[in-house]
């Protein structure tokens, strides 16, 4: 997953060709033109390719950030003071001695001793006083950039998690035709089903970011209503101790994956690739240990959005994901350990298990109306790709997110015909896999609507050969 940016303008294609299988559209930063510009450059990237973009757009949230820095940057030195100045973040452009933050309530919120970290915690603050505006003194100094976040500890703040902002973003996304929102500072499920009533019944998925120790207590409620969570790390590592941040990362996605809902893991992936061509080791070996965890995507920020390498940057994220499912294979985290709860999930597992158990069987294909049957078979973590088929582009393109799925457009299959035999011509004409490979099959032999759905696996020799 790539964030858009000024550094990717023009270059989407390029990002596509890279590895990018989700582009993130940020509301944090830019203009609602920018954003439709960034939006119909995805759409003229993906149209007439056999690979599936999705499109996700991130609301801002109660994030607070930074005004306006003389120069566009500073550098804070420990022990100076800082001043957070709430009279908006329109005032003259802050330096080294303070600045304007976004936040007016930021002075109620805070008490003094609190910590606040700027930019991902590039700079760490304590408040000293309070007489308006807050007065802090800089605890760690460090390189800190205009509009740069502003943390504080999410028990204080008094900020409801969906903003005035957000609410006149939403209907802007929902006209660019996005296939995910996500939702930031998400605290309590109460905020996701807050954002599912404004999107609408039909409205697109919702990415639950998991970046507050509220939102980890409520973990397991969250993934009763959300559709993705992401571990968003960067205001996680703010809430949390820094050292339990990778154990926290590996219990919810852990979590997630037993309970079948994808997961992206995102902040800092490839940091030093925003002004470096290359990745460190520790940056390479963190993408590889989210893949290991069983993560469905990681998503670069600041690294394509505003980086000098962002093509670079796109293609190490994709080289070191696919090396760790080829030779690492052995150290993925597999998703077959949970028992099946519903006739789709035992199904899903007899049709994964059937693949480790025949080393002839090339694939899994499902024909999908919603995308959830393609959802549970990659959940499982099947050694083969699963090959969905929808007749809805919508539910085709947002599969790009999920791990090891290959999805593309069909014709629907009426109830009265024979859904197996519609499937298997299908798989035949996608010629996705080789003439001659075994291909298991798995979709519903009713229609939508007729009363309970039945499944079936079965296996058929395609005859197609793949490109």
């Amino acid at each position: 997953m790539c964030t858009l940016g000024p550094a990717t303008e023009g270059r989407v294609d390029e990002l596509v060709a890279a590895g990018m299988n989700v582009a993130r559209i940020n509301f944090s930063h830019g203009t609602p033109a920018s954003h439709k510009s960034a939006a119909r450059a995805v759409d003229q990237a993906r149209a007439g390719i056999d690979t599936n973009v999705a499109i996700m757009t991130d609301l801002s949230g109660p994030k607070i950030r930074l005004g306006a820095l003389a120069g566009g940057s500073v550098e804070l030195e420990a022990g100076r003071p800082f001043v957070l100045r709430v009279s908006g973040p329109d005032g003259p452009p802050g330096d080294a001695a303070g600045a304007d933050v976004s936040y007016a309530r930021l002075a109620a919120d805070v008490q003094v001793g609190d910590p606040i970290l700027l930019a991902d915690g590039a700079a760490a603050l304590r408040v000293i006083a309070i007489d308006g505006d807050i007065r802090t003194e800089i605890i760690r100094g460090g390189t800190i950039r205009a509009r740069a976040g502003v943390a504080i500890p999410a028990t204080r703040l008094s900020a409801p998690a969906l903003t005035k902002k957000d609410r006149d973003d939403i209907p802007r996304a929902l006209a660019l035709g996005v296939d995910y929102i996500a939702q930031s500072f998400v605290r309590s499920p109460d905020d996701i089903l807050a954002l599912r009533r404004l999107l609408g019944p039909d409205g697109p998925p919702i990415v639950a970011k998991i970046e507050t120790r509220p939102a980890v207590d409520a973990f397991d409620g969250i993934l009763d209503v959300a559709d993705v969570v992401m571990i968003a790390r960067g205001d996680l590592g703010v809430e949390l101790p820094y050292e339990q941040v990778p154990i926290v990362q590996k219990q919810l996605l852990r979590r997630a994956l037993d309970r079948g809902i994808p997961t992206i893991v995102a902040t800092q992936m490839l940091e030093s690739m925003t002004s470096a061509p290359r990745p460190t080791r520790a940056e390479a070996s963190d993408v590889a240990n989210a893949v290991f965890d069983g993560a469905d995507a990681i998503m670069l920020s600041g690294e394509t959005a505003i980086g000098a390498y962002p093509i670079f940057a796109a293609e190490a994220a994709a080289r070191i994901a696919s090396v760790c499912e080829t030779d690492g294979a052995a150290y993925l985290s597999a998703g077959m350990s949970r028992s099946p709860d519903t006739d789709t999930g035992a199904i899903a597992y007899a049709a994964v298990a059937l693949t480790m158990t025949n080393a002839g069987i090339a694939a899994i294909a499902c024909y999908t109306r919603t995308g959830r049957t393609a959802r549970i078979l990659a959940s499982l973590r099947p050694r083969v790709p699963v090959l969905a088929f929808s007749p809805d582009p919508h539910v085709v393109d947002r599969l790009a997110l999920v791990h090891g799925v290959v999805a593309r457009h069909c014709a629907a299959l009426d109830g009265t015909s024979d859904r197996i035999a519609g499937l298997e011509r299908i798989v035949d004409d996608a010629r996705l896999v080789r003439g001659g490979a075994t291909v298991v099959l798995v979709t519903s032999t009713a229609s939508a609507g007729s009363g309970p759905t039945r499944f079936g696996i079965h296996r058929v020799n395609a005859v197609g050969s793949a490109p």
